[in-house]
C-alpha cells in the first residue's frame, strides 16, 4: 500500500493535520505518487550549486529528475541543460531512465524527446538540452537557467565541462545546478566541496527504504567495508596522499577473501599489537590482531580498537582479544607510559605474554618495511577494516594525514607485523580452558 492510500484510510482531521505538518516538497511528491525520502528534498535558502554525493540506489537520478520536472512545470520559458558522461547515458539515464524525465512526467503532462536533436520538450513549453562531458565545445556558447549535472566524476573533461556550463548559466540572476554523483577523487569535485554556495547531500544506498531488502543485504556482504563498497554504496570520497605507503589499490589487492576462514588453529602464530593512548581522553588504544598463515603470509585478523577508554578498559580489551584468538605474543608500545604500560597488561592478566617496544624512529619510517610486505603479497587483510585502512592509507614518507590525530590503529598492526614477519619466534601461545 503506498502513501496515498494510506492518507486516503485516515478521517480527513487526520488527513489535514499531517498534510500541514509536512514539507510542501514532499507533500506534492506524496500526491504525485512519489514517496521522497530526506535525503532527496531540495535545499532551502540560498545556493548556487547543490552537491548530492551519494551510493548507488540512493535516488539521486529521481530527485533530480523531479526537481527539473518541478521547474519546467512552473515555468514554461526555462532552458535548461543536461550534462551526464555520454550523450547516450544521458538519454538512457536522465530522460528515458526508470527514474528519469519521461518516468516522472504526470500522466497528462506530454514530455517529448528528440534524440537526434539532443532536445527535451515538457508540456510547458520549457526546453532541456542534453550535452556529454567528453565534447566540452559543446557547452561553448549556450546558455541556460539551470542545470542537471549526473555522474560528474566520470565526465572525460570535467574542469573543462563545468568551466563553459557555467559560463552559460547566465540567464537568470539566481541560476542554479544540481550535481548526482558517485563519489571519485577528481580535482572539480574537491573544488565544488570547498566552493561558497555549495550545498551538500550525503547519503548512502541502504537510506533508501524502497529499495529491495535482499539486494541490500547482498551488496553489503558482498562489498561492505571494502574501498568499492565504501565509494559506490556509502558514497564516501575516497583519495590517496602523496607519498602514501600504502595507497588504496594496494590495500584493495592485498585483501584475502571476505569468507577468509578466522580459526585461530589454522595460524602458526597470533601476535596482537597495541599502541596505548597517552590518556583516557585522547587518541584510540590501537588493538589489532595479526596472525602467520600456513601460507607463510601475515594476515590482519581483527581491529579491537577503541576510544575513551581507561587505562584498566584497554588492558581488558587486549586481554580479552588475545584470549579470543588465542594469541601467542602481545607487543605494546612503551613510549608513552614506560613500565607503566607493560604492568598495567600485568594486573589484568598476569600471565599474558607481553613484549614491550620502544619506537626509536617515526611512524612512517618504522611502518615502512610493513608496506614493503603488502606490496609483496607477503601481507594481506583478512577482511575489512575500514577505520583501520584509511589510517594505514594516511601514512606517508612526510608523517600522519589521515583522519584523527594520530595513526594507533595502524601503529599496531605495524608493530603486530613486524614481529611476526620480520622479528624473532614468540613465547607459547595462550590457550583458555
Amino acid at each position: 500500500m503506498g502513501p496515498v492510500e494510506q492518507l486516503a484510510m485516515l478521517d480527513e482531521a487526520d488527513r489535514i493535520r499531517i498534510a500541514r505538518s509536512l514539507p510542501m516538497p514532499i507533500l506534492r511528491g506524496i500526491l504525485a505518487g512519489w514517496w521522497m525520502h530526506e535525503g532527496q528534498e531540495p535545499p532551502v535558502g540560498k545556493w548556487r550549486t547543490w552537491l548530492m554525493i551519494a551510493g548507488r540506489g540512493f535516488g539521486k537520478t529521481r530527485a533530480a529528475a523531479e526537481w527539473v520536472s518541478e521547474l519546467a512545470r512552473h515555468d514554461g520559458s526555462l532552458r535548461i541543460a543536461l550534462v551526464g558522461a555520454t550523450l547516450h547515458e544521458v538519454a538512457r539515464v536522465m530522460v528515458l531512465g526508470d527514474s528519469g524525465l519521461k518516468a516522472v512526467a504526470r500522466p497528462d503532462e506530454d514530455l517529448l524527446f528528440y534524440p537526434s536533436r539532443g532536445l527535451v520538450e515538457f508540456a510547458s513549453g520549457a526546453q532541456a538540452f542534453c550535452y556529454s562531458g567528453r565534447n566540452p565545445e559543446a557547452l561553448r556558447g549556450p546558455q541556460h537557467h539551470y542545470a542537471w549535472c549526473d555522474e560528474l566524476a566520470k565526465w572525460r573533461y570535467p574542469d573543462e565541462a563545468w568551466t563553459n556550463l557555467m559560463l552559460g548559466l547566465r540567464l537568470r540572476a539566481e541560476a542554479r545546478t544540481l550535481v548526482t554523483t558517485t563519489p571519485r577523487p577528481i580535482r572539480l569535485l574537491h573544488k565544488l566541496i570547498g566552493a561558497p554556495g555549495t550545498l551538500i547531500t550525503r547519503g548512502r544506498t541502504v537510506d533508501n527504504d524502497s529499495l529491495p531488502e535482499d539486494f541490500v543485504v547482498a551488496m553489503t556482504d558482498l562489498y561492505g567495508g571494502t574501498r568499492l563498497g565504501r565509494q559506490e554504496l556509502d558514497g564516501e570520497l575516497i583519495e590517496d596522499f602523496e607519498g602514501a605507503l600504502w595507497t588504496r589499490a594496494m590495500v584493495e589487492a592485498a585483501r584475502a577473501p571476505l569468507d577468509f576462514a578466522r580459526d585461530e588453529r589454522t595460524f602458526r602464530r597470533i601476535v596482537i599489537g597495541v599502541d596505548p593512548p597517552a590518556s583516557a581522553g585522547g587518541d584510540e588504544c590501537g588493538i589489532v590482531v595479526c596472525g602467520l598463515g600456513a601460507d607463510g603470509v601475515g594476515y590482519v585478523l581483527d581491529d579491537r580498537s577503541g576510544g575513551g577508554l581507561s587505562p584498566e578498559g584497554w588492558a581488558r580489551a587486549v586481554v580479552r582479544a588475545a584470549a579470543d584468538w588465542g594469541a601467542d605474543l602481545v607487543v605494546v608500545e612503551t613510549n608513552q607510559g614506560g613500565e607503566m604500560v607493560e604492568s598495567v597488561l600485568r594486573s589484568v592478566d598476569s600471565l599474558l605474554p607481553v613484549r614491550p617496544v620502544r619506537a626509536r624512529y617515526g611512524k612512517g619510517r618504522r611502518a615502512e618495511p610493513v608496506s614493503a610486505l603488502f606490496a609483496q603479497g607477503k601481507a594481506k587483510l583478512a577482511g575489512a577494516f575500514a577505520a583501520l585502512e584509511d589510517q594505514m592509507c594516511g601514512l606517508t614518507t612526510r608523517g600522519y594525514e589521515g583522519p584523527g590525530r594520530s595513526p594507533d590503529r595502524a601503529d599496531a598492526m605495524v608493530w603486530a607485523m613486524a614481529e611476526l614477519m620480520l622479528g624473532e619466534a614468540g613465547t607459547p601461545r595462550i590457550r583458555r580452558l
